[in-house]
């Protein structure tokens, strides 16, 4: 059985990564390896759309949000967070365990903050020093209005920092012209690679909350990555392999175009959202992102099961519900190396899994949504 892969990370990674992650691995220290560091950091300027550097760290996603947080909140101070979901909750464990005052905004599972209450946030909480948000909320589906945000936090002395792990690279994203402070990205989504490097980009209005900033952190120190990466090498041993892995998922990206790729995700998304019309599932979120999409599951249908069946009958794997959405909802991820046919034959798996568990479904009616969308779709 043929293994298909699409969950909101890991994500499917190319063949011709794979076949970079495979050669011998070289000294991190070595002016060739200081050439591909080099190039890869100016790649990530095109997808991040920043004119700063981009520091690469070996950490996962959470360790850049963490390096974030540590650098540029101070012990004691207030951060506004925005919470729509697990990984909003995610910047509420990371600011707590760091010692940051907290002044949560947060709504139900499958809305977004919607940006007027950011600005109440701001205007009861004038001493707050940053602003912490999620981009993609993958454990529901739901995309922040980062621009609109960016707009109201720039008009104050706070920072905006944001976890756009499985948006950027998926959805239109413009570091600098958006005022985000602090962006945070993880290796295991768009930009098609297995999970362990982190990449943060940081505005000067950062660096300057970073000199201030005096929380705990030694590895997770950013400024002290900057003064390395700014001689051409890393902090500490770096992850060798899968930063030469980048250079090549970052070559795909540039080749295919950034507006490329975020049309590419679009499209996938529409006609995941479409097919699942075609089913009579309704959608989780309100305010859909193209990274994944949640489907609630009908009366009488366990989320887990689906999952279960799908995989191990199918051989494809979809992401479940979390927390108290776990057997509630499934996710269909379509982010990074995926295709039209990866989401047809999901769709495809998803129709039979639910007729073996007894839901009716006319066979076909979510396979022909989504092909309806991408006809009508397609460049």
């Amino acid at each position: 059985m043929k293994p298909r892969l699409l969950t909101p990370g890991p994500t499917p990674v190319p063949e011709e990564t794979l076949l970079e992650l495979a050669k011998p691995v070289t000294f991190h220290r070595s002016p060739e390896f200081r050439a591909v560091l080099a190039e890869v950091v100016e790649d990530l300027k095109y997808v991040f759309q920043t004119k700063n550097t981009v520091l690469v760290l070996t950490a996962s996603g959470s360790g850049g949000m963490e390096a974030a947080v540590g650098g540029c909140v101070a012990p004691g101070e207030k951060a506004i967070l925005l919470i729509a979901g697990r990984w909003g909750e995610r910047w509420r464990g990371i600011c707590k365990g760091l010692g940051v005052q907290i002044v949560p905004v947060e709504v139900p599972y499958g809305e977004a903050v919607r940006p007027e209450q950011l600005e109440k946030a701001l205007a009861q909480h004038p001493d707050a020093v940053a602003v912490f948000a999620t981009f993609s909320e993958t454990s529901t589906g739901v995309r922040g209005d980062i621009e609109a945000y960016g707009r109201i936090v720039a008009k104050t002395p706070a920072l905006l920092v944001v976890d756009t792990i499985s948006g950027l690279g998926v959805m239109e994203c413009r570091t600098d012209a958006w005022h985000i402070d602090v962006n945070v990205t993880g290796s295991q989504k768009a930009l098609m690679l297995p999970p362990g490097l982190a990449m943060v980009a940081v505005s000067d209005k950062g660096w300057k909350a970073n000199e201030r900033a005096n929380l705990p952190r030694f590895y997770a120190d950013l400024g002290r990555e900057r003064k390395s990466q700014d001689k051409g090498e890393t902090a500490f041993t770096p992850a060798i392999s899968l930063v030469m892995g980048l250079r090549e998922s970052l070559r795909m990206m540039k080749e295919e175009t950034l507006e490329g790729v975020w049309n590419r995700h679009e499209r996938l998304a529409k006609a995941t959202r479409a097919a699942g019309g075609g089913l009579g599932l309704d959608l989780l979120s309100s305010s859909p992102a193209n990274a994944v999409t949640g489907f609630r599951m009908p009366a009488g249908i366990d989320g887990a099961a689906v999952i279960k069946q799908m995989r191990q009958r199918y051989g494809i794997t979809i992401a479940g519900g979390q927390d108290h959405l776990k057997g509630k909802i499934v996710r269909v991820a379509h982010i990074g190396y995926v295709s039209e046919f990866d989401i047809i034959t999901a769709i495809s798996g998803l129709e039979m899994t639910l007729s073996d568990l007894g839901y009716s479904v006319r066979p076909g009616a979510g396979v022909a949504s989504a092909q309806a969308t991408f006809a009508g779709t397609r460049a």
